[in-house]
């Protein structure tokens, strides 16, 4: 099978959750002898994918020549490849082609949490994601949650989306020294909870610091919340200072992935109180390193979470604020979860994503 993926969205290094699926999914299909080139724009030329690379003729960054570059360069490259297959990767799609088109729409979070989207990339997202669902032969969902949105809010029949979970990649680097670490981001010696999130206000940070706030000061952890800046993230920062929370919460900008070990290898707990996610895949990364987890029960996390995860209303301050304080004082039920966080993660790989993928490329196909 020759499958053309649609990766003109991606800049190296800056987009996150969807590049790490691109590079992860590609060597798996590729092991499947599945023969692939991804269609990438001027922005990653020359990077290393594994496959057959060719460049569409815009610019990513732009995100008008970004969509010009979707809908009119993409479907006749893939043609041109000898495609049987094409696959955008990261939920807006081509809406015309001879070739048969699949998309994996990640999440509705344009539509179910817009303040996630502004201006025109909202306006683009509500035009292009349900065209995309629409012209699609089928639908990739990383989770059965997504697949219920899709079905419930843009009208798309079951039998048309493909549910296909994520992997959990292994750590990239080796940890930091730990110490060392607490010493550069200023931590002392009290236990860290980890909340590793974009600063957007459906991550629901907010609530978090005030249920940190809710913590008598001497059995209080320090929260870290590292993460490139966002505009929301000076609203963060005025909220902790009106609750005084002061050196109770750190937002470092940008880690290393060597960094990033480190915090998870010094963490007490990973806090996760997100309003809405698509799949949830933070949750899962701290498992994979015996990190226990307390995270939101909403969309898809009790789906990823399983039993393996403190579950807590994200609009009940209080309810956070006890979930914490449980993982805070309660040292088996913290290795109960990192016993069940370890079997939980290890259930999802790339691999299974792999296979889920080709199955879809075959009912698309089987559907000419």
């Amino acid at each position: 099978m020759r499958a053309a993926l649609n990766l003109v969205y991606l800049l190296p290094g800056e987009t996150g959750g969807m590049e790490t699926y691109a590079r992860e999914l590609i060597p798996r299909l590729a092991a499947r002898d599945v023969e692939l080139t991804a269609l990438v724009s001027r922005a990653a030329a020359g990077e290393d994918f594994g496959c057959a690379t060719v460049v569409v003729p815009v610019d990513a960054r732009n995100r008008v020549d970004w969509v010009r570059g979707e809908q009119q360069h993409v479907p006749r490259l893939a043609q041109r490849a000898g495609a049987d297959v094409l696959h955008s990767l990261a939920s807006t799609a081509p809406l015309h082609g001879r070739v048969p088109r699949v998309t994996t729409i990640h999440d509705l979070a344009y539509k179910l949490v817009p303040e996630t989207h502004f201006g025109l990339l909202g306006l683009g997202m509500g035009v292009l994601v349900p065209a995309a669902a629409r012209r699609s032969r089928r639908v990739i969902a990383d989770s059965k949650s997504t697949a219920r949105d899709l079905n419930t809010h843009l009208g798309l029949s079951p039998e048309r989306i493909d549910v296909v979970p994520l992997g959990v990649s292994p750590p990239a680097a080796a940890a930091v020294d730990t110490a060392a670490l607490r010493t550069e981001l200023e931590l002392g010696e009290r236990p860290v909870l980890l909340s590793a999130s974009a600063k957007r206000p459906h991550k629901n940070i907010a609530r978090l610091l005030d249920a940190l706030a809710r913590i008598a000061p001497e059995r209080r952890p320090v929260l870290v919340v590292p993460g490139y800046p966002t505009a929301y993230e000076v609203e963060l920062r005025r909220h902790a200072a009106a609750l005084a929370l002061g050196d109770d919460v750190v937002f470092p900008a940008w880690l290393s992935g060597a960094q990033m070990e480190g915090l998870y290898a010094l963490s007490t707990a990973v806090v996760f109180p997100s309003l809405y996610e698509g799949f949830g895949l933070p949750v899962l990364e701290a498992m994979a390193r015996d990190v226990p987890v307390a995270c939101s029960d909403r969309s898809s996390l009790p789906e990823v979470a399983g039993d393996a995860a403190l579950l807590f209303d994200p609009e009940d301050v209080g309810a956070i604020q006890r979930s914490i304080e449980r993982l805070l004082a309660d040292a088996p039920l913290r290795e109960r979860l990192r016993a069940a966080g370890r079997e939980r993660a290890a259930a999802f790989t790339w691999e299974r994503t792999a296979d889920g993928t080709l199955r879809s490329y075959e009912r698309a196909l089987r559907a000419t």
